[in-house]
């Protein structure tokens, strides 16, 4: 039996093993592989994987574990750079770790229909921000302006990765619409609610919109995306994307996104 499971603390409302255990029936391997759920934090990250036998394939890292993984393993360029791996590939005793949350945010948009972008609209400077600026930036973007409650903060965290990954960054105060040119697409990394009137003005600046929260499904955001008819996408859908990736490095398979995305809904208790 091949393991592999998601790590975090807390990790009880997890979606990753419902998600993962989906896709090894829609790809034929359910009898072969498993996916559990473990509650580790980072005191215990480097004694769990330690103790794991050969039977291991891979693990999926969430809180509080993306930055203190970085050291258990061969890092890829893109995790190296963020700072931040969320997948441990055991590789038959030679460790790697890989982000797959930006993978999984750019396989999200193009499986929406939008595979390039030169500006952007990010909301938040935290880990999520990050990726998703490297996403953004693997899209074509090159000019974002950033909107976050602390400018110092917001440049502490994106400035430096901006300008390695040739990205213009500009900075606007949180909970705004910004006097600026429209843009492509808006990311929204943050779970603090935005007033309708500012949602929808956001909303009306931009062709596409993303939105990383999903417990609190529909924001604001989304409803205002939905109302104006545009691209509209949420945390599930990344969640999904970057889980296709990490079954893609653990298994080997292709799986498609529709049977993921369809549990992933139902187990929150609602449809697409």
């Amino acid at each position: 039996m091949n393991r592999c499971a998601v790590l975090g603390s807390p990790i009880a409302h997890s979606l990753s093993p419902v998600i993962h255990t989906r896709a090894y029936e829609v790809l034929g391997i359910a009898d072969d592989w498993q996916y559990g759920r473990h509650e580790v934090d980072e005191a215990g990250l480097a004694s769990f994987i330690a103790g794991c036998g050969p039977e291991w394939v891979g693990l999926s890292c969430t809180a509080p574990l993306k930055r203190v993984l970085l050291d258990l393993g061969e890092a890829s360029d893109r995790a190296r750079l963020l700072g931040s791996g969320n997948t441990f590939l055991f590789n038959d005793g030679s460790p790697l770790v890989e982000n797959t949350d930006v993978t999984g945010l750019v396989g999200a948009f193009a499986r929406s229909g939008v595979t390039a972008a030169s500006s952007a609209l990010l909301l938040g400077n935290g880990a999520t921000a990050r990726s998703a600026l490297h996403a953004l930036a693997e899209m074509g973007v090159r000019d974002a302006l950033v909107l976050a409650r602390s400018e110092d903060n917001a440049r502490a965290s994106l400035a430096e990765l901006g300008e390695t990954l040739g990205v213009r960054l500009a900075y606007a105060p949180w909970g705004t619409v910004p006097d600026a040119d429209a843009a492509d697409v808006l990311v929204s990394t943050v779970s603090a609610p935005l007033e309708p009137s500012v949602a929808a003005g956001l909303v009306g600046m931009v062709a596409a919109c993303f939105d990383a929260t999903y417990n609190h499904y529909p924001t604001e955001l989304d409803r205002a995306a939905r109302f104006a008819g545009i691209v509209q996408l949420s945390g599930l859908d990344l969640l999904v994307g970057q889980a296709l990736d990490q079954i893609r490095l653990m298994t080997g398979r292709t799986c498609p996104a529709e049977p993921l995305l369809e549990v992933a809904h139902a187990a929150l208790g609602g449809t697409r």
